[in-house]
């Protein structure tokens, strides 16, 4: 998630763990997403968060699970898992990736 740009937050009342994606500065508009991993399968679940709770002792906010930023988001986070093998192959989600050729900070610094 850290490598699409997310951040971990862990909601203080609930304590369920998401990630976010801010659109701006601000802490809204966001993308928030919930991932499930089960044994044979992860389940992301991805909205947008328009606006933090308007209204006193509310834990609902105003989210959005279709349209066009939620559509580019998941294309986006398809085009990263399938330039990014070692995320996209099952088994291979938990293990390091093999190294081939140089390093790559050998790559980097072109030792």
């Amino acid at each position: 998630m850290r490598r699409a740009g997310y951040g971990y937050i862990r909601d203080r009342q609930s304590g369920s763990e998401s990630y976010v994606y801010r659109l701006g500065r601000n802490f809204y508009p966001r993308l928030h997403m919930y991932v499930e991993a089960g044994a044979e399968k992860i389940i992301f679940n991805l909205h947008l968060d328009q606006k933090q709770p308007s209204y006193q002792g509310a834990s609902m906010h105003n989210a959005e699970y279709g349209g066009e930023v939620v559509e580019k988001e998941i294309a986006r986070l398809k085009q990263l898992m399938d330039n990014n093998k070692n995320i996209r192959e099952p088994g291979n989600i938990l293990k390091p990736a093999k190294a081939e050729g140089k390093s790559r900070w050998k790559k980097i610094f072109g030792i």
